[in-house]
């Protein structure tokens, strides 16, 4: 099975939600570039819609009325049998919009991350309404991406822009250039991509893999929103990235975003701080995975001090012992630009939304103007305002600053990356043929209950008679039961496993059809309904 170029198949899915939404624009080219890493990316187009011009229909709008009145009552309707049936056999679609570092600045990806606790909460608000039937959200330093599946596409797309424009608070021209949507199989291969480590920054790297396998955890908790589909996908997703590391060397020797963090700032040291990258007297903002990450590579380059400044003691006490032949000073955060006062190059890394380091707070610090400092932002959302650049002799950087120094470990790489991409696409059509062997679904259920209500007619005039002979027992009666229950197993199990074995969609399909005219299925159900209303 191949599996297209993204482009392609977001325009089949802009066709398939245009109709929801006005001033939807789409860029004509697909946007496939060698990028400043070096290595040929398929990007998703950026493309998304007017959220104002979204407008539902009549019968929409009345259904979503009819879901909240329902909500609002704690009642939640069941589907009925044939309604159960009627989405099995149309499948849950699943579909991936987002952004990244490859086409979206970390100004715009900073409005939209969520912190992994919250990761479960933004699912259920977009599930709310019950256009959505599964969602998942990873937001990371580098993407913020919603996955979810829906049986209607254009309902899905229309609770997703309007959960993307409540929470960014952008303007809808600003989400338009930045977001991407995909569907169907483009999807399920951008997911792997992402798993394998190929869709980020610094090809290889291992940190996604495990924010992956968090995604997939939190959408399996009791108040997540993955489901059957998109459980499933995740799952496989882990496990495709899990079989990249282990029979490729993608990850061999790769870098993380924390050691481009510590080669930029040893790249830019003689030029901003007119200084070796060894005399620089360093500090670190945060005590959290990327620190530790951070001090690992500084140690690896002869780091023998820095200083931490953390809200607590605990974390950087923790570090300390992690790494004994470093000399790490704990500070609090209420020495934070004493601390920034005496350093050379600062990095920041801590979860806050907020910034920690402005023009405002350096000039009421006395630290504008003074001896060069390093600024060195890897925190999403960001540390440090975008205003430091403008202060005199402070050099400001952040995770978009990173391309650059990615690119040569990105170019040694594409070897491994053509391996990688052959075992991706088996995972991903693994899960695609998965999927869709749901459509059998219906068919089979419909034939066991075909099956079950001849055994039971049949069985009941046998029993009839048999229970006239004074002769037959309990046991005797029950053996006979489970003699019928036997036999029909035993002739369903080769047609089902036809069903399900059917290497192609076509051939699936023609599966169903021909079973379906074999034991008159449809006829059956129709047969069944005529008859109820004959008086």
């Amino acid at each position: 099975m191949k599996f297209p170029s993204p482009p392609a198949q977001v325009v089949a899915f802009v066709l398939v939600a245009a109709p929801l939404v006005a001033g939807f624009s789409l860029s004509p080219s697909p946007v496939s570039s060698v990028g400043v890493t070096g290595a040929i990316r398929s990007s998703p187009a950026p493309l998304f819609g007017d959220a104002r011009g979204m407008v539902a229909t009549n019968a929409e709008a009345e259904a979503v009325a009819a879901a909240e009145a329902e909500a609002e009552m704690g009642q939640k309707r069941k589907k009925t049998k044939e309604e159960r049936l009627k989405a099995a056999s149309k499948g849950l679609q699943v579909h991936c919009v987002g952004l990244s570092i490859h086409h979206a600045a970390v100004e715009v990806r900073e409005k939209l991350a969520i912190a992994e606790p919250d990761w479960n909460t933004a699912s259920q608000q977009i599930c709310s309404d019950g256009r959505v039937e599964e969602a998942a959200v990873l937001s990371t330093c580098n993407r913020f991406e919603i996955y979810y599946a829906a049986t209607d596409a254009r309902q899905a797309a229309a609770r997703i822009t309007e959960y993307l424009a409540e929470r960014s608070d952008l303007p809808v021209s600003t989400l338009r250039k930045n977001l991407f949507m995909l569907s169907g199989d483009d999807a399920v291969w951008h997911l792997m991509r992402v798993a394998g480590g190929l869709d980020s920054l610094v090809v290889g790297e291992g940190q996604i893999l495990s924010q992956v396998r968090q995604c997939h955890l939190h959408s399996i908790e009791e108040d997540g929103c993955g489901g059957k589909v998109l459980s499933r996908l995740l799952n496989g997703a882990v496990a495709a990235g899990k079989r990249v590391r282990s029979e490729t060397a993608i990850s061999k020797g790769s870098v993380s975003i924390s050691s481009a963090a510590v080669e930029l700032s040893e790249m830019k040291c003689g030029d901003d701080l007119s200084l070796p990258f060894s005399e620089a007297r360093l500090a670190a903002i945060g005590a959290g995975k990327m620190t530790r990450l951070l001090i690992t590579h500084l140690a690896s380059r002869g780091l023998e001090r820095i200083t931490i400044v953390n809200r607590s003691m605990a974390r950087p006490m923790e570090l300390a012992e992690q790494f004994p032949d470093v000399d790490i000073e704990i500070k609090l955060t209420d020495d934070l630009y004493d601390v920034i006062g005496r350093s050379d190059i600062v990095y920041t890394a801590t979860s806050c939304e907020d910034y920690i380091v402005t023009e405002a707070l350096l000039e009421e610090n006395g630290l504008a103007g003074g001896r060069p400092l390093m600024l060195v932002d890897i925190a999403v959302p960001r540390n440090v305002g975008e205003d430091c650049k403008k202060v005199p002799s402070v050099a400001a950087y952040n995770v978009d600053d990173l391309k650059a120094v990615v690119a040569r470990n990105t170019a040694m790489r594409q070897k491994e990356m053509i391996e990688a991409e052959t075992l991706l696409r088996e995972e991903a059509a693994a899960f695609v043929g998965w999927r869709e062997s749901l459509a059998a679904v219906p068919a089979i259920n419909r034939l066991r209950e075909k099956a079950e209500t001849h055994r039971q007619a049949e069985l009941k005039k046998c029993t009839r008679k048999l229970s006239q002979n004074e002769n037959f027992s309990e046991k005797e009666l029950e053996a006979v039961e489970r003699l019928s229950r036997g036999i029909v197993n035993k002739l369903l199990h080769g047609p089902m496993s036809h069903l399900r074995k059917s290497d192609s969609v076509d051939g699936r399909q023609a599966a169903v059809r021909e079973l379906s005219d074999m034991f008159q299925l449809g006829e059956e159900t129709a047969g069944r309904n005529g008859r109820g209303r004959r008086k």
